[in-house]
């Protein structure tokens, strides 16, 4: 067998592979279309090999928020079509995975329920009156801008809390006796909104099960409880209603905590019927995407989905029209400051950049298919926030001024999403250089999305392989990089 030396001399005899280049930078561009090919010398190669097939992406994307959706209200109609169609058009990142929270969240002018008459066992007052004014019409308008589509799914911050053991939005349980009605909540709310026009996809049980006492909204759940509540009351209960169709991703909490989540979720074949997946968030660590609990819940459950459906620059207040700070290693995060002592070291300062673009890849390399991002836009303080849990958008507006900034966050989500779609399977990619992380999938039309990043402050050059073609491109420092490379299948 050739090593990757032999590899790389023999290569200059073979055809030139023919390919596009979108690069973003720290040096400005922003998924631009740039022709890296004066390359003198390299000895990185990168070798892509569609024979060795991973998981089948399910799609990428953001959050749907009140606070997001009222902040477009705030903007002009020309703004607000601009940032729409930034995200959900074809020319544009062209999101196909999306969220939403069912009643009130962080990201949520105030609290509220769509369930708010006490001791309402069968729901008879349910109403979602209070997504009318800002949620369904962005949702709407998302919908108009999209060709090809996308999915939704909604996830629960908690119950009412007339539904809870202390009776409070914050921390509790779900009292048992409740356990029907709240199974009942999400299929009305299924129907509610498809009446409206909005198709569900799916549903995670409930965000951060594992919770908080004294922050935002929340409601605690143990693996048992929920796997419980899903295979004796949700399941059943969407089924019945005709909602069987509907996804159910169990957990929805950070990565380290995982193994004894799916252990319990697919403890047997009655629990696992009803799971279809795992969601999981990124904030036990601003560098370390924790690969091997995702290979132990992947293969846990080799077949089922694993979303990745909440990440974002969190407990920080947006750079306003600084695309430097993106790039540079400012940004702190919750455990900074809050984190006991021994999990200080997961919690550096990082560059917003780089811990979006190393997550992305490293899930994808590591059985992820979907990555859905959080709020889609904020005001320049990072809200609005009830709560002042003040975090960073991809786009962030000043709503007095009618002012838009598209971050290179935005950018750097729209790397994968506008190049790798939905049906697209992970594919097999060899390379040399340590210092660099690279994935690649084979999209249901042939082409090739390979994705590069160089978070480094020196130039790394290499020689892309595939098939019997090769091409060699500049890669600068602090760059990502995605190549199409247009096949036939």
């Amino acid at each position: 067998m050739l090593s990757f030396k032999q590899q790389g001399e023999q290569l200059i005899e073979r055809e030139i592979l023919d390919v596009e280049v979108y690069e973003t930078s720290a040096s400005g561009n922003n998924l631009t279309k740039v022709m890296p090919f004066e390359v003198k010398d390299s000895t990185t190669v990168i070798t892509i090999n569609e024979n060795i097939t991973f998981q089948t992406i399910t799609g990428f994307g953001g959050a749907f928020t009140e606070s997001s959706a009222y902040l477009l209200n705030r903007l002009s109609k020309q703004s607000r079509d601009t940032i729409i169609n930034a995200y959900f058009s074809r020319e544009g990142a062209n999101y196909s995975l999306t969220r939403t929270h069912m009643n009130s969240c962080d990201f949520s002018l105030s609290q509220y329920s769509y369930s708010p008459v006490e001791d309402d066992v069968h729901l008879k007052h349910f109403t979602i009156e209070e997504d009318r004014d800002d949620l369904i019409p962005m949702i709407k308008d998302a919908m108009a801008a999209s060709e090809d589509g996308f999915e939704i799914f909604a996830s629960p911050w908690t119950a009412a809390p007339w539904m809870k053991d202390n009776n409070k939005w914050v921390g509790g349980k779900l009292l048992p006796k409740y356990y029907d009605t709240w199974a009942l909540f999400f299929s009305k709310y299924a129907d509610a909104y498809e009446a409206e026009g909005i198709p569900i996809w799916g549903f995670t049980v409930e965000n951060e099960p594992l919770g908080n006492g004294n922050n935002w909204e929340s409601m605690h759940y143990t693996p048992k409880e929920m796997t419980d509540f899903v295979q004796f009351h949700l399941g059943p209960k969407l089924e019945a209603d005709g909602h069987g169709d509907k996804v159910i991703l169990g957990y929805d909490q950070n990565r380290g905590g995982i193994k004894e989540w799916v252990d319990e979720m697919y403890r047997d074949e009655a629990s696992s019927k009803y799971f279809d997946g795992t969601a999981i968030h990124w904030y036990e660590s601003t560098y370390d995407y924790f690969p091997e609990d995702l290979q132990y819940a992947h293969h846990k459950a080799p077949d089922k989905y694993l979303i990745e459906t909440e990440g974002c620059i969190d407990s920080q207040v947006p750079e306003w029209k600084n695309d430097k700070w993106y790039w540079s290693k400012e940004s702190t995060d919750w455990g900074w400051d809050w984190a006991p002592e021994k999990d200080k070291h997961l919690h550096p300062k990082y560059a917003p950049v780089n811990r979006y673009a190393r997550d992305i890849i490293g899930c994808m390399n590591n059985w992820v298919d979907g990555w859905v991002d959080w709020n889609m836009v904020l005001d320049r303080q990072g809200g609005p926030n009830w709560f002042k849990n003040w975090c960073v958008a991809p786009v962030i507006v000043d709503p007095d001024n009618d002012e838009v900034y598209f971050t290179p966050l935005y950018y750097t989500m729209a790397h994968f999403s506008k190049y790798i779609r939905p049906g697209a399977q992970v594919i097999d990619v060899e390379h040399t250089d340590k210092d660099l992380m690279v994935t690649a999938a084979k999209n249901p039309d042939g082409t090739i999305a390979f994705v590069i990043f160089n978070e480094g402050m020196r130039d790394k050059n290499y020689k892309l392989r595939f098939r019997e073609s090769v091409v060699s491109i500049n890669l600068g420092a602090q760059s990502l990089q995605t190549v199409i490379i247009p096949t036939k299948n």
